[in-house]
């Protein structure tokens, strides 16, 4: 419902009889679950979750709430006493690898504090009763038995991993890598219902956490490099059943564009003319990936759900413009490939998008743009902002006004050769043709690899100081070299491109970083032996806590950059770390256990003297000593003192 209510709107002058109906409706909706927010009715899940984000002993959702800044206002943990940090106990996910994401905390299911926990494939998920918060104890545990499609294991293009599950209402919510949506009761681990959403035969495999918006759970999946058509669905959280779906290519309708899409930036691309289609040549739109497998952010105010894209299928990219290749044609405008690599906002009642911004127009280096979109408020040259922050897979870090998709920053965060700049009129790279591979069996050089200035693994920022993130880098460069297509099937691997990746620095393949969005600087910097392929956390005891796959779990002063603590874990770490309180003590948790598209080699056991294998990761895998980690999925838990 929209629109003001007020007595002093001008616009129409309200009789009694008229102010008693929309009493009753007022008390009606409020009866069944709506409140109001900024003029909009809003869903009991959004009511719950919201105030449970308030409260830091809880971590509610996979970032912690759904602005995605993974911040914990608890400061029971501190510079002072993070020397002190001591481990007290740890839990098996019952899986080797795969473990991307992060537990959720609730404070009460039953009356009882729970931890609620999802490994990599088959999917185990676990409940410990924290009540004895040093002890916990697993009060139930479920994993999917009947219909598994073990086909999706070798379809997981960048291993078998899993990013965390979802709560509101009673219910758990998460996805399976075969491509089941499930909610669980909380409670007591029992099915509440089951769809299937991702069909592992199309190339589709789930691996991101759902959100819950609006009593919707909204979840896309991955396979762009195994010929997937991407597309995001909402499911309703009371039963499971479809309530929207909008592709990520295709024509408008499919696309959810409207009328309306895009009205503050023409520019971008609008309704009319089915760019979906028309921006690749032929059907090639049919296999034109836009998965949208990685973080889903939540405005309740704006009533918009935000996330992005990946690559538009293969990644010769000759075979998705039309003659004449070359770099004038096939980045005209005429060969985008919409809208893969694009950030969307989407209305999160009915889909439509509202407006939506691409990034990497006519990808060729697999610059997923899936990476999170942080929710902060700043002032931007002078004015004060709605602002979303995406750090790219092809280095930049954007700064858009989240109302209407305004850019208002794009600045460098690592070494990144492929473009010049960002043209800040027209938001499209000013691309370099010495770095950009067209031609089949052409050799090209460019900056960052295809793993992405940054991958997959959140950033993190405190909103009082929004803008200030914490971010972990990769940083390697590629030789690429594409190849001829050899078939247009679906399912099956739809890469044709041999990729070599190496090391911007001989012996530093991961930095963390505190990066100022608003003026592209560096405030400091930690380099590492190994990748970064997990998460960060900040916390107003003003740490940032983070870890790299060498197994090294770290408290870093958020100030100075100085490592305060480090502790080595069972296996290399890809996870989130995430904060909680019970019974008046703070405590850390992360995953460890290798894995991910940097990991596969090792958790695959490929061949590392193959350079070219699992798309460039066994040269990482060997440049960076990864071989020598041992696999093994477990739970970490901190505290200060014993």
């Amino acid at each position: 419902m929209k629109g003001s209510m007020h007595p002093s709107c001008p616009t129409m002058r309200k009789t009694p009889g008229m102010w008693r109906t929309q009493r009753t409706l007022l008390l009606t909706l409020l009866a069944t679950g709506f409140t109001f927010l900024s003029g909009v009715a809003t869903a009991a899940s959004d009511t719950e979750q919201f105030a449970r984000f308030k409260d830091p002993n809880q971590w509610g959702a996979p970032a912690g709430n759904l602005n995605l800044d993974r911040y914990s206002s608890l400061k029971g943990i501190n510079t002072e006493n993070a020397k002190d940090l001591q481990m007290v106990w740890s839990q098996s996910s019952g899986t080797l690898r795969g473990h991307e994401g992060q537990p959720l905390v609730i404070e009460d299911v039953g009356g009882k504090p729970m931890m609620f926990m999802e490994s990599g494939w088959p999917n185990i998920v676990q409940a410990l009763d924290l009540s004895d918060p040093d002890h916990p104890v697993q009060t139930w545990n479920y994993t999917k038995t009947s219909g598994r499609d073990e086909s999706a294991v070798p379809r997981a293009c960048c291993d078998t991993v899993n990013r965390g599950l979802s709560y509101a209402d009673g219910k758990l919510v998460f996805g399976t890598l075969d491509g089941y949506v499930i909610a669980l009761d909380a409670a007591t681990g029992k099915e509440d219902w089951v769809v299937k959403h991702a069909f592992p035969a199309k190339g589709e495999t789930i691996t991101p956490a759902p959100i819950i918006a609006n009593d919707k759970v909204i979840i896309g999946f991955g396979g762009d490099e195994f010929a997937a058509r991407g597309r995001v669905t909402a499911y309703a959280l009371a039963d499971g059943k479809k309530v929207w779906e909008c592709h990520s290519t295709g024509s408008d309708k499919d696309v959810c564009l409207t009328a309306n899409t895009n009205k503050a930036h023409p520019e971008y691309g609008t309704a009319g003319k089915d760019l979906g289609i028309s921006t690749f040549p032929g059907d090639e739109w049919q296999r034109g990936g836009g998965a949208a497998w990685g973080w889903y952010s939540y405005d309740p105010a704006l009533h918009m759900v935000y996330y992005s894209t990946g690559n538009p299928g293969l990644w010769s990219p000759q075979f998705r413009c039309a003659e004449p290749i070359t770099q004038e044609n096939c980045n005209s405008g005429k060969f985008d490939n919409k809208w893969s690599m694009s950030i969307f906002a989407r209305n999160v009642d009915t889909g439509e998008a509202a407006w939506v911004y691409q990034m990497t127009p006519f990808d060729q280096w697999d610059y997923d743009g899936i990476n999170e979109n942080v929710l902060v408020d700043m002032t931007v040259d002078g004015k004060a902002r709605k602002c979303l922050v995406h750090f790219d897979r092809n280095g930049f870090a954007y700064v858009l006004d989240r109302t209407d998709g305004t850019l208002l920053r794009a600045n460098k965060f690592v070494t990144a050769n492929w473009a010049e700049k960002i043209d800040m009129k027209t938001g499209r790279p000013v691309k370099v043709a010495e770095h950009s591979p067209l031609k089949v069996g052409g050799n090209t050089q460019a900056c960052p690899s295809a793993m992405g200035g940054k991958d997959q693994q959140p950033v993190a920022v405190d909103p009082t100081d929004p803008a200030n993130f914490y971010v972990p880098t990769n940083n390697w460069c590629m030789e690429d070299e594409p190849q001829d297509r050899s078939h247009t099937q679906q399912g099956t691997v739809y890469v044709f491109a041999n990729v070599y990746m190496y090391p911007e620095k001989p012996g530093v393949t991961g930095k963390f970083k505190k990066f100022n969005v608003l003026t592209g600087k560096t405030e400091w910097e930690i380099p590492d032996q190994y990748p970064n392929w997990g998460g960060a956390l900040v916390t107003a005891g003003g740490l940032a806590f983070y870890g790299s796959l060498g197994g090294d779990f770290r408290a870093v002063d958020r100030a100075t950059g100085k490592v305060l603590w480090s502790r080595k874990l069972g296996s290399g770490i890809i996870g989130n770390p995430i904060a909680y309180s019970v019974k008046g003590k703070e405590y850390v948790s992360v995953w460890s256990g290798i894995g991910g598209w940097i990991g596969l080699p090792v958790t695959a056991g490929l061949d590392l003297s193959d350079k070219f294998g699992a798309i460039g990761a066994t040269a990482m895998a060997k440049a960076s000593g990864l071989n020598h980690i041992p696999q093994g999925g477990t739970l970490y838990t901190f505290k200060v003192g014993g």
